[in-house]
């Protein structure tokens, strides 16, 4: 017991130490973790999660080559026109448009390019922009769990199929598309109403005194003026193709996946041959540079996400494989009376992870040693997004940046910044209506 606590320790060092650096650094010291459980404890190293990678890469691949393509900018300029065309409902539309961007490219990153479009129609429209921005940046990243090509649902797929579980994509998606949906629908309407009219508040309207300030919020931000080629347009065609392949495969797979020594292909596999294949497509019909992919913001984050994933959960799962007695002897009897706190759990160290799919390879693995269901397991995923807690993820960031107004922001008091309650009410909501679908309507 007492190495339990001395490893536990480490390990939480590790993180708090990866997380201080940012980025590939949570991969690096997640690695510098494992030679220290390895070499200095005498601990058998955890598999690394190469299925995991594997799928991240090809994604982000396919992604980052719609990107340059134009693809992206040409998808953003259709939830734009959406949005100047209904201003007075922006509060529902924006956050619609941001949640459904990320399913589509599996990336939250992608929010970046309608976040200052979001903060411009909400003033021009007279509506407060937090009330927009706040809850747009969460639902980007609700997204995720709903994507079928995101790394947080095929990573869950592989570990699943890994562990013997007969899982389909189709079981992940029927759970987690409704359930983010309505956490994002009710945080929106929650949200249409805080904070004070611009005309009503007094902070905002001492800096209108200002008339710098005033100038640079008539400044316009848009992506309307900025030309999109035939080839762009017809590059999101050929990528959603490939989405689309991926589903009708996972839904027919009896009918539709070639079996090799009696065993169906896996859909780990299928997901990195389909979206490889729809991102060469791309690539030869709009005739991208493989230097613009390499250079694509898409591309960064990704490659960025498999880094730290490679790391943090590698040391993890070496952590849990030595102690599995020890932890499912401990926790067992709790989570099989109240399973939910299971999700509580993965919320707690989704707050320091920067990433859903980090979180669930740490976590998912405890829950098989556990025994939970895998049917509520599966309608758990959404609490694996947390990191809107503490205020210090990039997108909640841009859209502080972003409006002008000010009114998006870190409160005094670090806590009460304007992602707090919108990303509790909505991821709260999303894993209990994920959690009741689960455990009453998913059959497994």
């Amino acid at each position: 017991m007492e190495m339990f606590w001395i490893h536990f320790g480490i390990l939480l060092l590790a993180i708090y130490l990866g997380i201080r650096v940012g980025g590939i650094g949570l991969g690096l010291v997640g690695g510098a973790g494992v030679t220290v459980f390895v070499f200095g404890f005498g601990m058998k190293p955890g598999a690394p999660p190469t299925d995991v990678i594997f799928i991240i890469i090809a994604v982000v691949a396919a992604s980052a080559t719609l990107h340059a393509a134009g693809g992206l900018t040409y998808m953003v300029q259709l939830a734009e026109k959406l949005l100047r065309k209904h201003p007075k409902y922006i509060v529902l539309l924006a956050p619609f448009c941001t949640w459904l961007l990320t399913i589509a490219v599996g990336t939250g990153h992608s929010v970046y390019l309608l976040q200052p479009i979001i903060a411009d129609v909400a003033y021009k429209t007279g509506i407060r922009p937090e009330r927009a921005m706040g809850v747009s940046s969460i639902a980007s990243q609700m997204g995720i769990t709903a994507s079928p090509i995101a790394a947080a649902a095929t990573s869950f797929l592989a570990m699943s199929l890994k562990q013997g579980y007969t899982v389909s994509l189709f079981d992940i998606l029927i759970v987690t598309v409704p359930a983010t949906f309505i956490g994002v629908m009710l945080s929106a309407l929650w949200s249409m109403r805080r904070g004070k009219d611009l005309d009503k508040d007094p902070e905002f309207q001492e800096r209108m005194k200002d008339p710098a300030f005033r100038a640079q919020l008539e400044e316009s931000a848009t992506l309307l003026s900025k030309g999109v080629t035939t080839k762009a347009k017809r590059s999101v065609l050929i990528f959603f193709a490939g989405v689309i392949a991926i589903i009708l495969l996972a839904i027919f797979s009896k009918e539709l996946v070639p079996v090799f020594d009696k065993k169906p292909l896996s859909m780990v596999l299928i997901v990195q041959i389909v979206m490889l294949s729809a991102g060469a497509l791309v690539l030869f019909y709009a005739k991208v540079k493989a230097q613009q992919i390499a250079s694509s913001s898409v591309f960064h984050a990704g490659m960025v996400a498999a880094i730290a994933i490679l790391g943090i959960a590698w040391m993890s799962d070496t952590f849990i494989d030595h102690h599995k007695n020890f932890l499912v002897a401990n926790m067992k009897a709790m989570v099989e009376q109240y399973s939910w706190l299971f999700a509580v759990a993965m919320f707690c160290v989704s707050a320091f992870v920067k990433s859903q799919a980090a979180t669930l390879v740490i976590m998912v693995p405890v829950a098989f040693a556990l025994n939970i269901p895998i049917n509520l397991i599966i309608g758990m995923i959404p609490a694996c997004y947390a990191y809107f807690f503490f205020c210090f993820y990039p997108s909640d960031l841009s859209a502080i940046n972003f409006d002008r107004t000010g009114t998006t922001r870190i409160g005094k008091y670090l806590f009460n910044h304007s992602f707090m309650i919108p990303g509790l009410i909505g991821v709260g909501t999303a894993t209990v209506i994920g959690y009741i679908i689960g455990a009453f309507f998913l059959k497994m």
